[in-house]
């Protein structure tokens, strides 16, 4: 194991910690007004969202309908509107080479090779938004073409894992007139090849960053982006690298570096690499332990099982001035509930109201999945009652905790009230949620419920993926019925070759 190389010394004050995607998002912004608006009367400050919101449902339906339908005089604000809502959940346009994304003239098709990149299977299947919202975007007469869309276009493309696509976008972007890479669309670019496991391609984004202009040179943000997708590839031998350069350029490690570093051999389960990249951190002096460093150092020994380290450390993050977060104690109650200590778990249920923090869903989601696990159906139900007495709504973790319980506990038959329950809420059942039905009712040999549980999620337009249909196939074959086990094998292919078609 490699030991954490010591990070160079901020050359700036040290900033609050946030999330590097965040921090480049937020660059280049205009500041609020000084002047406050004056007082809109409720009727009217209804009337104006409800405009907005059907003027952004309008912008969505034109840029589906096909660059025949599309017009050029939209109101701007409905379209940006659109487009940053399409982004912010992570939607995109998945058959990216159907349509050129920005410049008719470049077709992404020739641009873009077959990419076989590892997505969500929610990821290849949102068809609708980015691409065909940013192509009517760029046909406005008032358009201009901007570095920040392009930053989160490219944000966006590197949480989906999609380099492919990242690389034709910025090759566009090259294309465009006027418009020069900027550090925070660089920045994005990296984090779109390193969270795909591309490290070599990251960094070789950030040589090139070094070669271009001032405005372009790797900074703080760039680097824990990079060393980020480093930890997240287990790829530690690289971080000393990566330090060396930044004490190369001038680039201080701030407390975000810092926490990455901290968080990646935790939950790398490399213990004593993590107090050591901890102690780098006292030492140097620019930048002090926060609620973040706090919550990944008792993770990782609360993950390991490792209760007195965890509880040990937390008291002494407490003697630092560090002060817990509803985070920290759902982090504590996970860890003593898989250490089947369920009476100091709910005494840190008891703490938290003596501190006036409000339970969130995850909390009781924790609760109900231990007791589930333990099989105390009793208690489970108790604290999923309370949770809606609370006000905490259920969501769809709450919902696969109670079908797990009542599977461990052979009460399959309670599992259809939980689904009708679903039905009086606007809770999304998703696709984790019938993996965990589905396979409860697998393991049971209740084969008609199981496929019928297939045909529900297909009703909810739920796309089942590999792991259903490998659950299903076992369970055909474990109860001798090959026949329907081969169709079902024939339709996991067809599945699959959808997938492979949209790059």
């Amino acid at each position: 194991m490699h030991s954490p190389a010591r990070c160079p010394a901020a050359t700036t004050a040290s900033s609050p910690l946030r999330a590097p995607f965040v921090a480049m998002a937020q660059r280049g912004r205009r500041p609020p007004s000084s002047a406050a608006p004056e007082a809109e009367q409720p009727e009217e400050a209804l009337a104006r969202i409800l405009r907005t919101e059907a003027a952004v449902s309008g912008v969505s339906r034109k840029a589906s309908a096909g660059s025949s339908q599309h017009s050029t005089r939209l109101w701007p604000r409905a379209v940006l509107q659109a487009l940053d809502s399409a982004v912010a959940s992570s939607r995109w346009e998945s058959a990216l080479e159907v349509r050129s994304l920005l410049n008719p003239s470049l077709s992404l098709s020739r641009m873009v090779q077959p990419v076989r990149a590892t997505c969500s299977t929610d990821a290849h299947h949102v068809r609708i938004a980015v691409s065909q919202i940013f192509e009517l975007l760029r046909k406005q007469r008032w358009y201009e073409p901007r570095t920040q869309i392009y930053a989160r276009l490219l944000m966006m493309l590197g949480r989906c894992r999609q380099p492919g696509p990242a690389t034709a976008l910025f090759k566009v972007m090259l294309s465009e007139k006027r418009l020069a890479p900027t550090v925070d669309v660089y920045t994005a670019l990296v984090g779109a090849y390193g969270y795909s496991g591309l490290l070599d391609e990251a960094m070789a984004t950030v040589d090139r960053m070094k070669g271009a202009d001032a405005d372009c040179k790797p900074d703080e943000y760039t680097f824990s982006v990079l060393i980020n997708c480093c930890c997240k590839s287990r790829r530690f031998d690289l971080i000393p690298t990566v330090l060396d350069e930044m004490s190369y350029l001038g680039v201080g490690c701030n407390v975000v570096i810092h926490n990455g570093i901290i968080d990646g051999y935790g939950k790398a389960g490399m213990l004593e690499e993590m107090e050591d990249a901890l102690s780098n951190m006292l030492q140097d002096g620019d930048n002090v332990p926060d609620i973040y460093t706090m919550n990944s150092i008792i993770w990782a020994y609360g993950n390991r099982g490792r209760v007195d380290d965890m509880e040990r450390w937390y008291g002494e993050f407490q003697l630092m001035g560090v002060e817990p977060d509803t985070r920290t104690f759902n982090i504590m109650m996970k860890s003593y509930g898989k250490a089947n200590m369920p009476d100091k778990m709910l005494s840190v249920l008891k703490y938290i109201k003596r501190r006036f923090f409000s339970p969130s869903a995850a909390t009781f989601n924790i609760i109900i999945e231990c007791f589930g696990r333990a099989g105390n159906i009793e208690k489970m139900e108790y604290y999923f009652r309370l949770m809606k007495i609370k006000g905490v709504k259920p969501n769809p973790i709450t919902y696969c905790s109670l079908v797990n319980g009542y599977s461990k506990s052979g009460l399959l038959d309670r599992v259809p009230a939980i689904i009708r329950q679903t039905e009086n809420t606007d809770v999304a059942l998703d696709t984790p949620f019938f993996n965990c039905v589905i396979s409860a009712y697998a393991k049971s040999g209740d084969i008609k419920i199981m496929e019928e549980m297939l045909q529900l999620m297909k009703e909810k337009k739920c796309k089942p993926g590999k792991v259903i249909y490998s659950t299903m196939i076992q369970a055909y074959i474990a109860h001798g019925m090959e026949e329907d086990a081969k169709l079902l094998e024939k339709e996991l292919e067809r599945v699959d070759e959808k997938l492979l078609d949209l790059f």
